[in-house]
């Protein structure tokens, strides 16, 4: 172990030297512990690593992972808790649901359900959740519900980690851990949202690192379908953020996604607002129009005024980011979810 490069809540980023390169070449690499599973390490400290993100070139943090200090193990949890998430791997993190017995906020949300119509902003994309609380005014509480599709530690985000004096708070569910509370569903999750936490409206989408295979069905955000069944079932109001571009070189990506075709027009089997905002590229909106033509009467298409959302996404507090691609090179997608996020304040009005 080198030195620390850098931190945020939940995680540190440090140096370190691999021994599988001989003294007189020495390789480095950026590496990322989680101090809350593997303790803090120090500088000198021996350091068991997973490369496998490395070795696989991924695109979303590219880092060494911190397994274990051998030398130095951390202190066995004791509680308070008792629900186990990542679940029998090595590095099952155990924590405390906030329905479960003896949670402060157990009797709000066992007792909990119905959302009572809040608006529920779902995004097939991590990338989206800056955007969308973008337009929504400061005034208005926002919670933020991360599933596991994506990265299971919340503390990989540095995108939460910088909107975290925005958000009310954070919930993760299912096998996702690390947000200010824990639900073993999106069902609890949602509840604790409005009722843990305050929440007037909530973003819900996977964390950083989805999964794809580029097929139909092969791919984490699609859940967003099954995120809007459960938004209906408990009385909210499900607001998509739709993934559109006219900047994804995949043709399968062009104008609506294919992903939120199948999320909206298969997987989801309640109504949803599908908001597009005015003020894209003629082209852009005209291939938006028709593919949403193509989706289940069901859902609400709503046109929502575009009028200052560049402004506010470009003062976003942390960089807007999506497959590599900034606000000035997507501008479709990110307008996109700040309209979904206006689109849930102006529900409030």
């Amino acid at each position: 172990m080198l030195g620390e490069r850098c931190r945020w809540r939940g995680a540190i980023e440090y140096q370190v030297r691999l021994d599988t390169r001989s003294p007189d070449d020495p390789e480095t690499v950026r590496a990322l512990a989680y101090p809350d599973l593997v303790g803090t390490p120090q500088a000198g400290d021996r350091v068991l690593l997973n490369t496998n993100a490395l070795a696989l070139s991924l695109g979303t943090g590219g880092y060494a992972l911190v397994v274990a200090v051998p030398d130095r193990l951390p202190a066995d949890p004791t509680g308070p808790g008792h629900v186990v998430k990542a679940r029998y791997t090595p590095l099952q993190a155990v924590v405390q649901a906030v329905d479960e017995d003896g949670a402060p906020h157990r009797d709000a949300v066992a007792g909990a359900d119905d959302l009572a119509g809040m608006p529920v902003v779902l995004a097939d994309l991590h990338s989206a959740l800056p955007a969308v609380l973008a337009a929504i005014p400061a005034r208005i509480p926002v919670a933020y519900l991360m599933t596991d599709g994506g990265a299971l530690p919340a503390w990989f985000s540095r995108t939460l980690d910088g909107l975290s004096d925005r958000l009310c708070g954070t919930v993760t569910a299912g096998q996702a851990f690390g947000g200010d509370l824990e639900a073993a569903t999106v069902h609890a999750g949602l509840l604790a949202c409005r009722y843990a936490l305050g929440a007037a409206v909530t973003i819900v989408s996977q964390g950083p690192g989805n999964l794809g295979t580029g097929t139909r069905w092969g791919y984490s955000g699609v859940a967003v379908g099954e995120a809007v069944n459960a938004v209906a079932v408990l009385g909210g109001r499900p607001i998509g953020s739709l993934r559109i571009s006219d900047a994804d070189p995949r043709p399968r990506h062009q104008g609506l996604s294919h992903h939120s075709r199948t999320a909206y027009g298969r997987v989801a089997l309640a109504a949803a607002d599908l908001v597009v905002p005015t003020g894209l590229a003629p082209a852009l909106a005209e291939r938006v129009a028709a593919d949403l033509r193509e989706l289940p009467a069901r859902h609400r298409i709503v046109e929502v005024d575009g009028t200052g959302l560049l402004d506010a996404l470009r003062a976003s507090p942390v960089r807007l980011s999506t497959m590599g691609r900034g606000l000035d090179a997507d501008t479709g997608y990110f307008l996109a979810a700040a309209a979904a996020g206006r689109h849930a304040a102006d529900l409030l009005a």
